[in-house]
């Protein structure tokens, strides 16, 4: 293998690549990514053996095609410390990568192009097309209320629910849950269910742009793929059965709560300030047009603000985790919010006034 590259059209594509690369891994060659030469075509692939991610790029001369895998942090460290305009001299020889951009020489260890895992070829059992700015919103309205960790690995990522005619993402580590849906043809006749991983999420949210170009999502039964501009993102999907978010759903609220989505945000981040670090409690006592914030913390401070809402039914008062109202308030766009309740033990029913299809639901706390 060897070729003529310039440092930013390397640069690019490394940068999406080595995002889904671990630091630590048990298999030396994870710890690498793959480059493939053919033609004047460079191809760049990083894997964690969940989600693997292809980015192309072209090379300016080509002398010698082939392919090596190198560590992707120290290549992608050697890149950035290059001047903008560099020209890189890319060979193989001897199992070692060398390149070379003005007086600077690297070398570079490697290992085999066929000791690299590619995820498993298979067809693909439907496939949707929505626009780059609508699966972005998507994912970036709901994915903070995934979990993280939790032994109910199911949980430890998003459903992508396709129906007849709507595209619908949903998020919940258990105490909250996020859901938004967008209208589309999907031209299938069952509704599909699929479980895409936390580090796919993540990884789809960073290649994702706010252009309105169409992109295809194709989904098989056990992966997800989808291209975007010059990179292919697959994802395994997560074995499991999501639990029905529809039983979640907060019904039958008569005490709606409606104010501005940014005194409301400022009253709680101000509250949570004094709030107990671990629990991160804080009390909301709702009174004729006024909603008042209180939090305690184990040293005997306290915090209380006070917001006018629109709100005209009885006094009531109900405990919350002030991080996950926070959260909601931040992720919504709209100017005013609604919050619908019906007792101090029932989930409380989130979502924008008008411009959104996005719930939100948030358990109530005992304090």
């Amino acid at each position: 293998m060897q070729f003529v590259i310039s440092r930013d059209a390397l640069l690019t594509p490394l940068q999406i690549v080595s995002g889904v690369v671990e630091r630590r891994q048990t298999l030396p060659v994870l710890s690498n990514i793959l480059l493939e030469l053919s033609g004047s075509e460079l191809s760049l692939t990083g894997t964690d053996l969940e989600v693997e991610l292809i980015a192309k790029t072209v090379v300016e001369e080509l002398k010698q095609e082939g392919a090596v895998t190198v560590p992707a942090r120290k290549l992608l460290d050697i890149c950035k410390s290059l001047p903008d305009q560099a020209i890189l001299v890319v060979n193989l020889g001897d199992g070692r990568l060398n390149i070379e951009s003005g007086k600077s020489k690297f070398t570079l260890t490697t290992l085999p192009a066929s000791e690299f895992p590619k995820v498993e070829e298979e067809p693909d059992s439907f496939s949707i097309s929505i626009t780059q700015s609508h699966l972005k919103r998507l994912l970036e309205g709901t994915s903070f209320a995934m979990a993280h960790q939790d032994v109910r690995y199911y949980l430890n990522g998003m459903l992508f629910e396709v129906g007849s005619d709507y595209f619908r993402v949903v998020a919940t580590d258990g105490h909250r849950l996020a859901m938004e849906t967008l209208s589309l043809d999907a031209g299938i006749s069952e509704t599909q269910q699929q479980i895409l991983p936390r580090k796919g999420v993540i990884e789809l949210t960073r290649l994702l742009g706010d252009e309105d170009r169409a992109l295809g999502l194709s989904f098989g039964q056990n992966h997800i793929r989808v291209e975007v501009d010059n990179v292919v993102f697959t994802s395994k999907l997560v074995d499991g059965k999501f639990p029905d978010y529809n039983r979640v759903l907060p019904k039958g609220g008569d005490k709606t709560v409606s104010g501005d989505r940014d005194e409301l945000r400022q009253a709680f981040s101000r509250a949570s300030i004094l709030s107990n670090e671990k629990y991160r409690g804080v009390r909301v006592v709702l009174s004729s047009g006024e909603m008042t914030i209180v939090a305690n913390n184990p040293e005997q401070e306290e915090a209380q603000d006070s917001v006018s809402v629109d709100y005209s039914g009885e006094s009531m008062e109900i405990g919350f985790n002030v991080s996950y109202l926070i959260d909601v308030l931040t992720t919504l766009s709209s100017q005013n919010v609604k919050m619908t309740l019906s007792d101090p033990n029932s989930s409380a029913l989130i979502e924008a006034e008008t411009g959104s299809d996005a719930l939100y639901v948030v358990m109530p706390m005992r304090l």
